[in-house]
């Protein structure tokens, strides 16, 4: 089952074409990676996908529904609802503890505190992370920061899962512990993942890869989905 499809897509940033035409259909529970070198257009490509960016023409289809025509309102509710997203830098909430950056998501949706704070303590403990609840991002390694990152992608239980370079700010060791528990945890929730990335080894925790260049999306392994 498709669960996500771009179809056609163009988008400039003003006079400089960033996607020309890009395509691209993703399973239901797949992991995919999205390669390509810098200024291809792989990020423009999630952007889109995650109704961040709205593209210049085409169509984005999630779950049978076209979000490129939806407003702001309702693309920021598909983001808050159905998404998640993890970040290169993580982009915690400096002022909140580990603990409050991962229940922030159930909070904006109206998910009592007590509750979200004990959802956020299951995910920090699943994530080793046992014992931090209470500090902030400043008082985290990088690796610590990403996996509080996921947690709060994870903890809302989104069908989508965007990964933005998640391991680019971080070392090889720790980058693989991180993918590891994305993938493992993904997997275990029947999470779609959409991961861009331009290292090979990371690309290679995915089910399927596809390169973008020149704005266009190329097919790098079979399509997983009829």
């Amino acid at each position: 089952m498709t669960v996500l499809e771009a179809r056609d897509v163009h988008l400039s940033f003003g006079r400089t074409p960033a996607l020309r035409g890009a395509e691209l259909r993703v399973a239901e529970g797949e992991v995919l990676a999205v390669m390509g070198p810098s200024g291809s257009g792989k990020s423009t490509l999630l952007h889109c996908l995650a109704g961040i960016l709205v593209p210049g023409s085409g169509e984005i289809h999630f779950d049978g529904r076209r979000i490129d025509r939806l407003g702001e309102t309702g693309r920021s509710a598909l983001r808050r609802d159905r998404f998640g997203f993890v970040f290169q830098f993580g982009q915690l909430v400096p002022e909140l503890t580990a603990e409050e950056n991962v229940a922030l998501p159930l909070l904006l949706s109206g998910v009592r505190r007590a509750k979200a704070t004990a959802e956020a303590r299951v995910w920090l403990g699943r994530l080793g992370l046992d014992g931090l609840e209470r500090r902030t991002s400043g008082e985290l390694s990088g690796g610590q920061a990403q996996r509080v990152a996921l947690a709060r992608a994870l903890v809302a239980r989104p069908r989508v899962l965007f990964a933005d370079e998640p391991t680019g700010a971080l070392d090889s060791l720790t980058g693989e512990h991180v993918m590891d528990l994305l993938v493992g945890s993904a997997r275990d929730e029947g999470t779609t993942v959409v991961l861009v990335t331009h290292e090979p080894r990371v690309a290679a925790y995915a089910d399927r890869e596809v390169v973008v260049r020149d704005g266009k999306v190329l097919a790098l392994t079979a399509e997983a989905v009829a």
